[in-house]
């Protein structure tokens, strides 16, 4: 039998993250829109309310039920606003591991976010979902994601040499490709020893303008 994530919500200080929703598809849309989501995520563009209201009713439930990953909003605890996304994929139960990514909408950036979504998934999933194995790829020149996976904890294993296609606007509007290469971070459940610690120390979630 297949294994599966569960249906859940995980909840931190300032965040809830639970199962996207129809409600979530306007904020959605907008975000996946984003210049810098377009230039470092294969998120296809334009992305439009059709494609989310798609993605959110059909292929999020598929790859969950087949036991390949998981999708979860990022929403605000207070307001309830939707502040980005955080993905599960390439999932492995044999060897029980996942590849971890993230998206945060243009106006959380700054405020930690990306990195207090990913530590509390990653607590789950070490502790609940018992994985012995989280893996993060940035690309080269994305610092901002960069900074995020060190904040957590991830220990960088390495380079996948031009494995990345980044995106840059034209100027008619179109979209040019160039390849670069991505940095492979490994996360391992004695990682976390003392990572909420030293958060804690050096003020909380908020040092870095972290954005994807």
């Amino acid at each position: 039998m297949t294994n599966t994530f569960p249906r859940i919500s995980i909840s931190t200080e300032r965040l809830v993250l639970r199962p996207l929703d129809e409600d979530d598809v306007p904020a959605l849309t907008e975000m996946m829109n984003d210049e810098l989501v377009t230039a470092w995520t294969s998120v296809p563009q334009p992305f439009t309310e059709e494609g989310a209201r798609r993605w959110i009713a059909e292929d999020v439930p598929r790859r969950r039920a087949r036991g390949a990953g998981l999708d979860l909003a990022v929403t605000e605890f207070l307001t309830q606003r939707l502040v980005g996304t955080v993905r599960l994929t390439n999932t492995d139960w044999h060897v029980r591991s996942t590849e971890l990514s993230y998206i945060v909408a243009p106006w959380a950036r700054g405020e930690g976010y990306a990195s207090e979504a990913a530590l509390a998934t990653a607590q789950w999933l070490f502790r609940d979902q018992r994985l012995e194995r989280i893996e993060l790829r940035t690309a080269a020149d994305n610092t901002a994601a960069q900074q995020v996976a060190q904040k957590i904890g991830c220990i960088s294993e390495g380079v996948l040499r031009n494995a990345c296609i980044a995106r840059t606007r034209t100027e008619d509007g179109g979209l040019a490709e160039a390849r670069t290469d991505f940095i492979v971070w490994s996360l391992l459940p004695e990682d976390l020893e003392g990572v909420t610690e030293q958060l804690a120390e050096a003020g909380g979630f908020t040092s870095f303008s972290d954005w994807n």
